[in-house]
């Protein structure tokens, strides 16, 4: 069964022991922040929990970090599958073939509470600072931003940074103008009218998920939810437009992007784990906050790698590319990985049980031609190094490569968005002219290799069940 909410995602976290709750005040404007980070930082990725930070100085909202991507097996939960890369594609695969529009209902949790006009105050939501002292204002770092493409009618739902400007206004920042709702809002610029939106805080997993991910522009990211759900998305028609929203959602902030209006935004901590730059960007200004009676308020980690974002993008952006190779380009990969200290968006590793020479320079186009922004590294090994073991791969790249045959280069390529290496000309706000080049390296074997001088699998298979009998689990 799905998920009802978030509240109930977060019961399953605490009983399969991956939500812990701070029961300690921190303040929302450096130690929240820095908590979790070196939550990321010091627990390794399989004993990595979601946060719960219960008390938050000032304020009576209880903030939630790390819930969809604390790790691999949180973001498998928050799938409601196993953590195996073939399965969580399938699960892709079949919700984007076979969506599930979302339900309309007459009400929901989501609207118990509703504010209007004067009485919204974003202020008394616990939004953190995150880059101390960098960050110009605190910054929503998870909403789920819905619009509708005012030609097709068909609804888009993204994840963008918001600066909070005040009691009732926000930045919402693209990074370029390839994302789909600034394509939505310039379709309205162009007929200066401005862009309704409506900013979900909190929701079941799957939305979250979705949001994300990189779903084609022109499916309806609601849809897709419902079909990794296997049943529909309840939704309740905003108050003050036509848009729709999650019935159970925690927070939803109703408001518009003005045509026209640019304010100056950031900096800001982003992936890569550098500031980017600041500049002037779009605004949303909000009408009506709508709230369930005991708002649970979520944010997702960010900034340096590993963080929350870079586990989540890791599977959302890898999907798109193993379909590609596997399926449609018949390629025998076997596995592929997002390196979490390239933000799991620069450097790529895929696995392949090689069947003849040239696949692995295919298998190398074919991720690129995908996401042609991303991969700027891109290594291709055999199907018995594991992608995700760093020292495997680097053994593999060390003697099994050979620099002028088997590494290539392709200059004047698109760069890795917000990658610091990059000298960007022009606005903050449309990077997706900026240059760069990527490397290819093919770290497969080419001939016939002699035996790993290692020992065989069935020696190593006992000695690992005579572990404790020799004592040496009292030292590892």
């Amino acid at each position: 069964m799905p998920y009802h909410d978030l509240r109930q995602y977060l019961r399953t976290l605490e009983e399969k022991g991956k939500l812990f709750r701070i029961a300690k005040e921190v303040d929302k404007d450096w130690e929240l922040a820095t908590v979790a980070k070196l939550v990321f930082r010091k627990i390794p990725d399989e004993r990595r929990p979601a946060l719960m930070f219960e008390r938050v100085k000032g304020f009576s909202v209880p903030v939630v970090t790390g819930v969809l991507g604390a790790s691999r097996e949180v973001y498998a939960l928050a799938l409601e599958t196993e953590l195996n890369f073939e399965e969580i594609y399938r699960r892709w695969s079949k919700a984007q073939a076979n969506p599930v529009p979302p339900a309309l209902v007459n009400n929901g949790p989501c609207q118990e509470v509703v504010l209007r006009g004067d009485e919204v105050d974003l202020m008394q939501l616990p939004v953190p600072i995150w880059t101390v002292p960098h960050d110009p204002a605190p910054y929503f770092t998870s909403p789920y931003v819905i619009g509708r493409d005012p030609e097709t009618g068909v609804r888009n739902v993204g994840t963008y940074r918001m600066q909070l400007k005040g009691k009732r206004k926000t930045g919402i920042y693209f990074g370029n103008n390839l994302q789909d709702l600034r394509r939505i809002i310039e379709k309205n610029e162009r007929h200066n009218r401005p862009t309704p939106v409506a900013v979900v805080l909190g929701t079941d997993p799957v939305i979250g998920l979705v949001s994300v991910s990189k779903v084609p522009f022109g499916m309806d990211e609601l849809a897709v939810a419902g079909g990794l759900r296997g049943k529909a998305v309840e939704v309740v028609k905003c108050k003050t437009s036509d848009l729709e929203v999650p019935a159970t959602a925690e927070i939803v902030l109703e408001g518009e992007v003005p045509a026209g209006v640019r304010e100056e935004e950031g900096p800001f901590g982003e992936y890569a784990g550098y500031m980017s730059r600041g500049g002037p960007s779009f605004v949303i200004d909000v009408k009506c906050v709508t709230t369930r009676r005991d708002p649970i308020f979520q944010a997702f980690v960010s900034q340096m790698p590993p963080s929350e974002s870079s586990c989540i993008r890791g599977f959302g952006f890898g999907v798109p590319i193993y379909k590609k190779l596997k399926y449609d380009l018949g390629l025998p990969i076997t596995d592929l990985h997002f390196k979490t200290a390239g933000g799991s968006t620069a450097y790529l590793v895929i696995s392949m049980k090689k069947e003849n020479e040239g696949q692995a320079k295919q298998a190398i186009w074919g991720a690129w031609a995908v996401l042609p922004r991303f991969a700027k590294f891109t290594v291709v090994v055999d199907d018995d190094i594991d992608v995700r073991d760093s020292f495997a791969v680097d053994w593999a790249m060390s003697f099994r490569v050979q620099p002028a045959r088997d590494v290539f280069i392709e200059p004047n390529t698109l760069s890795v968005p917000l990658d610091p290496s990059v000298p960007i000309e022009g606005p903050v706000s449309d990077d997706s002219r900026a240059l760069g080049s990527k490397i290819g390296i093919d770290a497969t074997k080419k001939h016939e290799f002699p035996p790993i001088a290692f020992p065989p699998r069935e020696h190593v298979l006992e000695v690992e069940r005579r572990w404790k009998e020799y004592g040496l689990d009292r030292i590892s």
